[in-house]
């Protein structure tokens, strides 16, 4: 009897909070969008627009904790669900782009991600259960183009400048900013205002030099990348630059 009630009792904790599984996977719970397109809002709180709704075909999801205050913004994961009788081997491979809460989710999947944990015809009925459990891994993301800086639609030529990264490729977080001043000789952080967006009042004129600080989530790593290229002087709000380069 006592065996049988520490193997309920973990089972329970492993339920209600995340546990390590093999290769490196965590266990949790997922949910689907709820929305008409089920793709999720394209306001989401990393700040990607229509971005968040289409990248990675569409396979993106909302998350809780793993949002870790907006540097979440942009990370990969494989997720498989955990229903032998209706779940496929590999799973779903997604970006996270936005924060979404669930009945104890981590994830909250778009469709069609969600219909992606199933095996070949039984989508429908995996969509019954509304919420179920899941492994998942961080894993690379990984992108046929360079990391691009969005100028945030909110931006306002020469006054105020905000950017948001599209296409982050590694398992990097972007954690800060910073522009150099040349007047100053030194490097000044951006504020973060919400989600993936970085933004600063009254820029430098000209053009524009950023560096950005990176945590690989999974080493606990912190490295300061330069970007070859600058933002140009005559930048415009909604106009994305190639930095010509990627976090692998």
């Amino acid at each position: 009897m006592g065996s049988k009630i520490l193997i309920v009792t973990l089972l329970l904790i492993c339920a209600s909070i995340a546990c390590n599984g093999e290769d490196g996977f965590i266990y949790s719970r997922a949910t689907f969008y709820g929305s008409p397109e089920c793709l999720g809002s394209p306001r989401g709180a990393c700040g990607y627009g229509e971005y968040g709704r289409t990248v990675n075909n569409g396979e993106v999801s909302g998350v809780s904790r793993l949002y870790r205050n907006g540097s979440g913004c942009g990370a990969c994961y494989q997720v498989r669900c955990t229903i032998p009788t209706h779940c496929s081997e590999q799973g779903t491979k997604l970006v996270v782009t936005d924060f979404g809460v669930g009945d104890h989710t981590d994830f909250v999947l778009s469709l069609g991600a969600y219909s992606n944990l199933a095996r070949p015809n039984m989508a429908a009925e995996l969509y019954a259960y509304g919420v179920v459990g899941i492994e998942y891994r961080q894993i690379p993301c990984q992108y046929a183009s360079n990391l691009v800086l969005k100028v945030h639609d909110r931006s306002k030529f020469p006054s105020y400048f905000a950017v948001v990264p599209l296409y982050q490729g590694g398992v990097y977080d972007i954690t800060a900013v910073e522009v150099w001043l040349e007047d100053c000789k030194e490097w000044r952080g951006m504020r973060r205002p919400f989600g993936a967006v970085f933004d600063m009042e009254n820029p430098p004129i000209g053009a524009l030099n950023l560096r950005l600080q990176v945590t690989s989530y999974t080493s606990g790593d912190v490295k300061l990348v330069q970007l070859p290229t600058l933002i140009p002087a005559d930048w415009k709000a909604g106009v994305a630059y190639d930095t010509a380069l990627q976090l692998n």
